[in-house]
């Protein structure tokens, strides 16, 4: 599932900031080639105890993760059940508490970046 958030699609930060935000939010920086990095933020259901992951997808608009200056670009925000052994279920209904909290912290990290 897509959340979007006005406003967050497009936001521009370097690695080094943006690495650093996340964390303080809960975020983990995962990186799957030099121009592309997810961040992830782990959720737990605990009524159901089911995990779910709010992603948020960059790309880099010049230079490469190896590099704390390279700039990098939000892409989209997205959320997804885990689902054993490796793997997101995006279709999946997400319970309101776990997709509110999600979009709170869109919202800070989008404040974290202005």
């Amino acid at each position: 599932m897509i959340i979007e958030t006005k406003g967050f699609k497009g936001l521009k930060s370097d690695l080094a900031h943006l690495d650093e935000v996340t964390t303080k939010l809960g975020f983990v920086r995962g990186q799957w080639e030099y121009t592309r990095a997810t961040y992830d933020l782990k959720m737990e259901d605990p009524t159901t105890k089911s995990d779910y992951y709010l992603r948020v997808n960059t790309r880099a608009e010049s230079g490469k993760l190896e590099s704390p200056y390279a700039i990098l670009y939000i892409e989209e925000a997205y959320i997804g059940r885990a689902t054993f052994p490796h793997g997101l279920d995006y279709e999946s209904p997400i319970p309101d508490a776990i997709l509110n909290k999600a979009k709170q912290k869109l919202t800070q990290l989008q404040q974290l970046l202005a």
